[in-house]
């Protein structure tokens, strides 16, 4: 029988589209390009194969930390029992190398490991533009014949080109398939909800009162692309883990500052938006610029080109939030990942359209619970991306979901609660978070009983239906990263702690090892 204990503190202190996937002729240079760049290095007896990975997620889901956790217990002494070119001892040699575009900015990891390494350790900021990292891996293969047939080429050489991107970007991705009506109604039923609506007062007092038909006044488009940006700087502001605000360079404009792409807003329906001229269709056309030039090429040039991913979700802080937060969750997750072209490769579809064919969907900080609701938990992420999962399936694609803490902050163990033992995780909360009324100053460790998932996640939304608390008995907190050292005295390079992540990396490229 499941635990229904509330979640509370155990102790203070001891001593976690179908439609985008029609391309033209233009589109496909740079995956053309790959292709043929990986068949001529194999000709040429460069026994070096490539795999792009695409790191994905919604904001705050953890892919900066994702990607320094991955490279650092690669190239540094990790612990990766299940990644079995690995454990087998067949990996000679991993380390990074310039990254092949060379327009695309550099993931900055030894940035990142230094903020773990410091000593008031914290986490690296989030992701806020496009970046990459090219890691090279030297590995002896598995097989008695390919070991024997190939020893004039040397050992087997394998590229990982890791990109990342921030999670608005990815949101973007949905709009490719909403014209500027589509996109107005939605937009402004978000902002509508009880939630958002103190956020975008502003905003729909002034929409309310505009008539599309009038003639167009370009101080009336730069105040309302102000107020549409105010009101979704609040929402984030009030709310971060907010799935689906947007668009995404509206929050993160980037060289994009001022720029006419980003003066546009959504209208109530109307007619004589389609009068040259008109305040409507002003508006109309420059979303149709922002799809054209900002999202469309981001698409193209790198989502498109992209031969597996890993989809990070922040199941838990959608927990925290309620059942409204899961329902926003599910219904975001569902519409990026129609921009997904999951499928198998062969060489054609390398050539020509080249498919994602593994995907890990991963509920990070898994840490932030015992690991007796791991299953629970990857069960939850799975009701959730069941869509998505099965539209991949069904494509050909092979999919894994996973409970997963890139960088693990706490332990686990039990405390005595009146007549029984409960399972605890122990670690060192962040300053100001707070349970059960107490406030934590970022220095005290601290045992908490997070609560309890029950095993059929349905159970969630089904509770939820029928009461005013919250979705699940979970409360989680977050918690400071444990201090990571560079190099030790012994001369070995220690790698963050982990949950799963050895297994992700079996999933995604342990049959490129083989």
């Amino acid at each position: 029988m499941s635990r229904r204990l509330p979640p509370y503190l155990v102790r203070a202190r001891i001593g976690g589209v179908p439609g985008v996937a029609r391309l033209k002729l233009t589109a496909l240079t740079e995956t053309t390009t790959d292709a043929l760049r990986e068949a001529h290095a194999l000709a040429t007896g460069q026994s070096a194969s490539t795999v792009r990975l695409g790191v994905t997620g919604l904001t705050r889901a953890g892919k900066t930390v994702f990607i320094t956790s991955l490279v650092r217990n690669l190239v540094g002494d990790g612990r990766l029992p299940f990644f079995a070119a690995k454990a087998e001892g067949r990996i000679s040699r991993v380390y990074l190398e310039p990254q092949p575009d060379d327009a695309v900015p550099r993931f900055a990891y030894e940035d990142h490991l230094a903020l773990l390494a410091a000593d008031a350790p914290i986490w690296p900021e989030g992701t806020r533009r496009i970046s990459q990292l090219r890691l090279t891996f030297e590995y002896t293969h598995a097989g008695f014949v390919r070991r024997t047939l190939t020893p004039a080429l040397g050992p087997g050489r394998l590229h990982l080109d890791i990109i990342d991107y921030p999670g608005e970007w990815l949101i973007d991705l949905g709009l490719i398939e909403l014209d500027f009506a589509t996109w107005s109604r939605q937009a402004l039923a978000d902002a509508a909800q009880p939630s958002r609506h103190a956020h975008a007062r502003d905003l729909l007092a002034f929409v309310g009162n505009l008539d599309a038909s009038a003639a167009l006044d370009e101080s009336v488009t730069q105040t309302g692309a102000r107020l549409f940006r105010a009101y979704l700087a609040a929402a984030r502001a009030a709310e971060p883990q907010l799935a689906t605000l947007g668009p995404g360079r509206f929050l993160m404009p980037g060289d994009l500052e001022g720029s006419p792409l980003l003066t546009f807003f959504p209208l109530p329906p109307q007619t004589g938006t389609g009068v040259r001229g008109s305040l409507g269709h002003a508006l109309n056309r420059r979303y149709d610029s922002y799809v054209a030039h900002v999202v469309k090429p981001f698409f193209r040039d790198h989502f498109a080109r992209l031969d597996r991913q890993i989809v990070l979700v922040d199941v838990l802080s959608a927990l925290n939030r309620g059942p409204a937060a899961l329902e926003e969750l599910s219904a975001a997750m569902t519409g990026v990942l129609q921009a997904f072209r999951p499928g198998t490769n062969s060489w054609l579809s390398r050539l020509f359209r080249r498919r994602v064919d593994r995907i890990v969907f991963a509920a990070t900080k898994a840490d932030h619970v015992h690991q007796s609701s791991h299953g629970a938990l990857e069960a939850l992420l799975g009701l959730l991306t069941e869509k998505a999962q099965q539209r991949a399936t069904f494509s050909g694609a092979l999919v894994k979901p996973l409970a997963l803490a890139a960088v693990r902050a706490t332990r686990e163990g039990e405390v005595k609660s009146g007549r029984q033992m409960v399972p605890c995780i122990i670690g060192t909360p962040m300053a100001g978070e707070q349970v059960a009324g107490v406030t934590f100053d970022g220095r005290t460790e601290t045992a908490l009983f997070p609560g309890d998932l029950p095993a059929d996640p349905r159970e969630l939304f089904a509770r939820a239906a029928t009461t005013a608390m919250g979705a699940a008995d979970v409360r989680t907190v977050r918690f400071r990263p444990p201090r990571l050292l560079l190099e030790t005295a012994g001369g070995t390079r220690p790698a963050p702690p982990h949950i799963r992540l050895d297994r992700a990396l079996e999933f995604l490229i342990g049959d490129k090892l083989t």
